[in-house]
């Protein structure tokens, strides 16, 4: 009797082990990358480097919480960087020193700084209406409704950056009240992260206590039994992609702040990095399992990756296919655990 005990309470523990392994390979990989280049060059871990990585998680932190939602219902945002740029481009167009030469605005007088930043996150809002509304309403795909609002911002936003008087050119001069959002700091702790705290406890807050956030677990799960317990799949979808984009406008308003400055191109390949983070943070691309603390986890170790490799001195080409493998084995290793539960 004992050892038929001990048998079962072995397979259990190799079981246990395996589900594991299986369930964080890719989070153990990369955490051994991180490792190799803490080795490689011991200096990445002083506490400048690391304010620094988390200054630039920050903004991924608010788009990436944003995409989590989307892929949450087993879709995904492929406009979020070319919103990003958007929300970039109108805050600090409406944020500049009033002696900059090449005002946006020559002749307008100074702003309240919340005014444009809450414009940018209406536009937001707006456009996660869009795709609300073409996902929800007329049942079209995630993927294919979000490539073409990706196509039609990055025209709308090009159209806007080319008007006189700035003619396409890189908008600076931002005001110190902004840009101190992006750089300042209270005490030891940058302005910017206390952002990306407040909409982590936001997000946390709504998928776990409130019941919109449930009834998206629900939807992305099954969408069927969500519809037969009396779920409104148009509302809830449409509520979940204007709070994707109001916190991705945000998250563009303070890279922009972040950076000094905004183009028409700020922006690119952040849905891409957005989307690596929340999978490799365990949200699953097949809907319905994810966690605000694994998602923030991912962007912390994804930002530091890329920090490290430049800080090694590894190729940004090479850096490219690393990221892009990371990406493959993620989505991989997520498909499989879904193949085996079925």
């Amino acid at each position: 009797m004992e050892n038929t005990d001990e048998l079962k309470i072995e397979r259990f523990s190799k079981s246990n082990i395996k589900k594991v392994l299986m369930d964080r390979a890719i989070l153990f990989v990369l955490l051994l990358l991180i490792v190799i280049i803490a080795i490689i060059n011991p200096k990445i871990l002083s506490f400048r480097v690391l304010r620094d990585v988390l200054m630039q998680s920050s903004t991924k932190i608010m788009i990436a919480l944003g995409m989590m939602l989307v892929i949450l219902i087993g879709g995904v945002d492929l406009g979020a960087g070319r919103l990003v740029g958007m929300a970039a481009v109108v805050s600090a167009s409406l944020l500049q020193n009033s002696d900059y030469i090449r005002r946006f605005y020559p002749n307008m007088g100074p702003l309240p700084i919340f005014l444009p930043i809450l414009i940018a996150i209406i536009i937001g809002a707006l456009w996660g209406i869009i795709n609300g509304i073409v996902v929800a309403k007329f049942q079209v795909p995630a993927f294919i409704a979000t490539l073409g609002s990706m196509l039609i911002i990055y025209g709308v936003n090009s159209i806007y950056f080319n008007l006189p008087p700035n003619n396409s050119q890189p908008i600076g001069g931002l005001r110190p009240d902004f840009t101190n959002l992006g750089s300042g700091s209270i005490g030891p702790i940058p302005i910017i992260l206390m952002f990306a705290i407040v909409c982590t406890i936001f997000m946390w807050v709504l998928l776990n206590k409130t019941v919109f956030g449930k009834n998206i677990y629900a939807v992305g799960g099954n969408k069927e039994a969500a519809m037969v317990s009396g779920i409104n799949i148009t509302l809830t979808i449409l509520g979940l992609f204007i709070v994707c984009d109001s916190l991705i406008a945000l998250g563009g308003v303070l890279e922009a702040a972040r950076t000094g400055g905004a183009t028409n191109n700020y922006g690119v390949g952040y849905e891409l990095d957005a989307i690596a983070a929340c999978v490799v943070g365990g949200v699953s691309v097949t809907g319905g399992v994810g966690k605000v603390s694994g998602v923030v986890t991912g962007v912390l170790i994804f930002t530091f990756i890329n920090y490290g490799l430049t800080f090694v001195g590894v190729n940004p080409y090479w850096q490219n296919i690393i990221k892009g493998l990371i990406i493959v084995a993620a989505v991989t290793f997520d498909i499989q655990k879904y193949v085996q539960k079925k």
